[in-house]
């Protein structure tokens, strides 16, 4: 004999359980933008949550599957952005800052340290994100580009795989502390500086009329 239990209850059930992982998820999330993958226990996230650790384990089995959980909420969250930024831009220039703007607020200035801890201590979550990223950027990039050749914003003669790996290969150096510690190099500001110096090589006289407008706000 065994207890068989009304639908709607084992659904009502599901749906508690699934928000309660919600919950763990996005709080997490906020932990590890804030001081970093590594840095951040399973003790803490539970003490932040008011949960006890059992709780948490038979939601994420181990550290490393919540980490994967986390990095992938934040690449769907900032992707959904980015994707809605381009459907409502005015011309590639003004799409570029819009975005960069974005990814800053949603990575919290993106400070490094989570990111550098990431490639750090958990390298395949790292180069799995890093493979979705490029594959998104270059996406983005492309069309980009292809909008600001039609515009008469972008050089015609621009070989575009090229900018667009090029670009890729950019904003993922800058985020090297080695090459870039922030004690030199403020994040915000450094990348600015690299988004216009990716500018400057790609835009006609009519795109370079918008960077400067758009340079000499930001410097304001």
């Amino acid at each position: 004999m065994y207890l068989k239990f009304p639908t709607v209850f084992l659904h009502a059930v599901k749906r508690h359980m699934t928000d309660i992982k919600q919950h763990i998820l996005h709080a997490s999330t906020e932990m590890f933008l804030d001081l970093g993958f590594k840095s951040v226990t399973m003790d803490e996230i539970a003490g932040q949550l008011g949960m006890s650790k059992k709780t948490l384990y038979s939601h994420y089995s181990t550290k490393e599957v919540l980490v994967e959980d986390a990095v992938l909420h934040i690449y769907h969250t900032v992707c959904t952005g980015v994707d809605h930024i381009i459907d409502e831009s005015i011309n590639p220039i003004e799409e570029l800052y819009d975005i960069k703007k974005w990814v800053m607020t949603s990575l919290k200035g993106d400070k490094t340290s989570p990111m550098h801890q990431l490639q750090k201590f958990y390298p395949r979550i790292y180069s799995k994100i890093n493979a979705m990223q490029f594959e998104y950027m270059q996406n983005c990039i492309t069309k980009n580009i292809q909008i600001g050749i039609k515009m008469g914003l972008y050089r015609d003669t621009l070989d575009i795989g090229f900018v667009a790996r090029i670009y890729f290969v950019g904003i993922q150096g800058i985020k090297d502390l080695h090459l870039f510690p922030t004690s030199e190099f403020p994040v915000n500001q450094l990348y600015d500086e690299y988004l216009e110096y990716h500018l400057r090589g790609i835009v006609t006289p009519a795109g370079r009329i918008i960077l400067h407008k758009l340079t000499n706000s930001n410097h304001d």
